[in-house]
């Protein structure tokens, strides 16, 4: 007893240790000046408690905290859910269907993905995100994107708060001339009572919080309209770029298939509540998913081994002939290099001269790609992939990305 109690709190000190990230950090320190700041404006200078609109307004204020801080707590501590390490479908023939995580010893369910991050299997994973430095997925993709509609809200009251604080204790310090503005903060020409003045330095608190709060309505809003539009296809954000190369596959082998996404239930509103329900949990538990009526449950995972396959049959070889410590923005590898870096959270890779890498993709100064590893590192399941330098590598003069060392490539 005294063991399982010791596994549990070593789990939540692990949990909490999920704040101490500069993504919560900056999200929090955000919340609490615009909540601070709005309900210190509205108490002090423009709508007192003494009245019944502000006692309202205050009310309002404080609910938009605590729903906002409830949503994004759930999203960040009740996490994505993850696949049981070693797990493998019940039907030994469905094997074949599935993909293989070397990291988690087991397949990877219909749905998910391995997080780098989180170093697991996430269950229906849409992204990692930073900001709540943990990824979204499906036990806690409504509270994420309930999250992202309630910022939104409650900073547009709060943005109201200081603009109209500003404009009521402004409004009659302002004076005009024929060719200057001047506004005299010492004192108000009408008589007021507030509770202290508002100075200068209230001023200024006042005009950071308002620019705080319309830059995450934007910010947050754009993401919350992103997320509703794969909600309600009932995708993520990974199936939706899965679709894409599908579409991508069969138009460049004219292969004549047919792919229909699986997991779309023919309405929004059918789509909708797969991730919204009055408990809050999801529907589900994440394995097995209701499905088309001309899909089965691995017809997704499938697309995935083909889109694999494809990658592997398209790479190509190259030869590191320029060292390369893995900087985000190497100084030393020309100003095209420097300035157009991918503007992606995917790794750096460190390169050695005389390497051998395998390029999936890339762009006109990055590239990126898989390291050749020797074998012990391939049986130990390691892997490293990421952005390179393009001017760093040459082409081999022969594609042998069909030999047998590609195929050890496979993808966790």
């Amino acid at each position: 007893m005294n063991i399982l109690s010791a596994i549990i709190v070593f789990e939540n000190l692990y949990e909490v240790k999920r704040l101490f990230h500069w993504g919560p950090i900056i999200a929090l320190t955000v919340i609490s000046v615009c909540s601070s700041m709005a309900i210190l404006d509205s108490i002090l200078w423009y709508w007192p408690l003494d009245t019944t609109g502000g006692s309202i307004n205050f009310i309002m204020l404080i609910n938009w905290t605590v729903l906002i801080l409830y949503n994004y707590f759930n999203a960040m501590f009740v996490g994505p859910g993850y696949i049981p390490l070693g797990w493998k479908p019940e039907n030994q023939q469905d094997i074949m269907y599935l993909q293989f995580c070397r990291l988690c010893q087991g397949y990877k369910a219909p749905r998910a993905h391995h997080c780098r991050k989180c170093n697991r299997c996430v269950m229906k994973m849409d992204h990692h995100c930073p900001w709540i430095n943990n990824c979204c997925g499906h036990s806690n993709h409504a509270y994420f994107t309930s999250f992202l509609l309630l910022a939104p809200l409650g900073c547009i009251h709060a943005a109201l708060i200081f603009i109209m604080t500003m404009y009521t204790q402004l409004y009659d310090r302002i004076s005009f001339g024929w060719s200057t503005v001047k506004i005299d903060m010492s004192a108000a020409r009408h008589i007021h009572h507030p509770i202290m003045p508002f100075s200068i330095a209230a001023f200024a608190a006042t005009l950071f919080a308002l620019g705080l709060a319309l830059g995450t309505t934007i910010a947050v809003g754009m993401l919350f309209f992103i997320q509703m539009k794969v909600i309600l296809r009932n995708k993520t954000s990974i199936e939706a770029w899965i679709e894409e190369k599908a579409k991508d596959r069969i138009q460049y082998y004219q292969t004549g298939e047919d792919f229909i996404f699986p997991y779309d239930l023919g309405t929004r509103w059918k789509n909708f509540k797969q991730v919204f329900t009055w408990s809050g949990a999801p529907l589900g538990d994440g394995i097995e998913w209701p499905v088309h009526e001309k899909c089965n449950q691995y017809t997704l995972t499938i697309e995935q081994l083909k889109q694999k396959h494809d990658k592997r049959q398209r790479s190509v070889e190259y030869r590191v002939v320029e060292d390369y410590n893995g900087a985000c923005c190497p100084l030393g590898k020309g100003l095209n290099t420097f300035f157009r870096t991918p503007c992606t959270e995917e790794p750096r890779i460190k390169l050695t001269k005389g390497e051998t890498i395998f390029a999936t993709r890339g762009t006109k100064w990055w590239m990126y790609g898989d390291k050749v590893l020797n074998e012990e590192q391939a049986k130990a399941g390691v892997r490293i992939r990421g952005w390179f330098p393009r001017r760093c590598v040459e082409k081999c003069h022969y594609d042998s990305a069909n030999n047998s060392t590609s195929e050890e490539k496979k993808e966790q």
